[in-house]
């Protein structure tokens, strides 16, 4: 059968509008000639998502987005998914976009709920959240940071403006007058310094020896303090309490006129008979000093006592 230039003409016409048809289904995300899974995720925003964008779980591109639209008046938008895996997951799983890097992009990367057994089927409608991606968050990181900058270089501003304020000729001069006086001083301490080290170094042997000294005194006080230390202290304290409340019990019982040195303290009558008493005594003594022979008579060849006679000058008061 022979095949005129017209059918080869339409069957030309008929190839090029179907391979049209498949290029443009696929540009707009779709393959024709592919088995897929349609899957729909319901956003508030998919700023950065493009159709085509690839669709991945766990890590692995298993779909593309085919198509972005809005669901209805109320500004929510719906993007449909068309998954080629069959990679089963549930229907409580979540569909979030997010960032994979700085160039390549926004992609939906769906997370499964493994502890979910129902199995979403084509059509389904899945959860859908954002992820704020890496510019997200460092514009989120150095928003801080670039108002407490801006903060600072207005007070950089500031004082720079009080410096210049206060920093005039005359105080200039001060400074510089002050530099010249630090310098003569630093000058001055660095042949002080000389001078002290001059004056250990003619001295290092009497310092070594005044060292040597320390150390020993040091060893001498530990020893003393090891003796002191074996010193039974606390049986030393408790005799010394015991002695002083004796003490204090003699010194009470005086208070109170009991026993002899008690009554003489307090006993008017015992003190006046002893002081009387002593009078008496020493008028005896004195009596006996002046009139011996009235008290001790030794007569060899018996004479006669002589009478008394009372003393002239009697050195005890009646």
């Amino acid at each position: 059968m022979k095949i005129t230039r017209e059918i080869k003409t339409a069957i030309l016409v008929i190839a090029s509008i179907l391979l049209f048809i498949w290029g443009y289904s696929f540009l707009k995300g779709r393959d024709l000639l592919s088995n897929y899974k349609t899957f729909y995720v319901e956003y508030d925003n998919v700023e950065g998502l493009v159709n085509s964008a690839p669709v991945t779980i766990n890590g692995l591109t298993v779909g593309k987005v085919s198509k972005i639209s809005f669901l209805d008046t109320s500004g929510k938008i719906q993007v449909e998914l068309q998954i080629k895996s069959d990679f089963p997951f549930s229907k409580s799983s979540v569909a979030s976009i997010y960032e994979p890097g700085l160039i390549g992009g926004k992609q939906i990367m769906i997370m499964p709920n493994f502890e979910d057994k129902s199995v979403a089927e084509s059509g389904t409608v899945l959860k859908g959240n954002v992820k704020p991606g890496l510019t997200s968050l460092v514009a989120e990181r150095l928003t801080p940071l670039q108002e407490k900058v801006e903060k600072m270089v207005v007070s950089a501003d500031a004082l720079l403006k009080n410096v210049n304020s206060v920093l005039d000729a005359k105080t200039k001069e001060h400074l510089k007058s002050s530099i010249t006086n630090l310098d003569s001083t630093l000058a001055e301490f660095k042949v002080a310094s000389h001078n002290v080290n001059e004056m250990l170094a003619e001295n290092k042997g009497k310092i070594n020896n005044t060292m040597t000294n320390f150390d020993k005194a040091s060893g001498n006080f530990a020893k003393i303090s090891d003796s002191i230390a074996k010193i039974n202290i606390g049986a030393t304290v408790k005799k010394l309490e015991k002695t002083l409340a004796s003490v204090d019990k003699i010194m009470a019982d005086v208070q109170a006129g009991k026993g002899t040195l008690g009554k003489l303290a307090k006993d008017d009558a015992l003190y006046t008979n002893f002081t009387k008493t002593s009078k008496e005594l020493e008028l005896l003594l004195q009596d006996l000093r002046l009139n011996p022979t009235r008290y001790v008579n030794v007569s060899l060849f018996g004479k006669k006592n002589k009478p008394y006679k009372a003393p002239v000058n009697d050195t005890i008061k009646k």
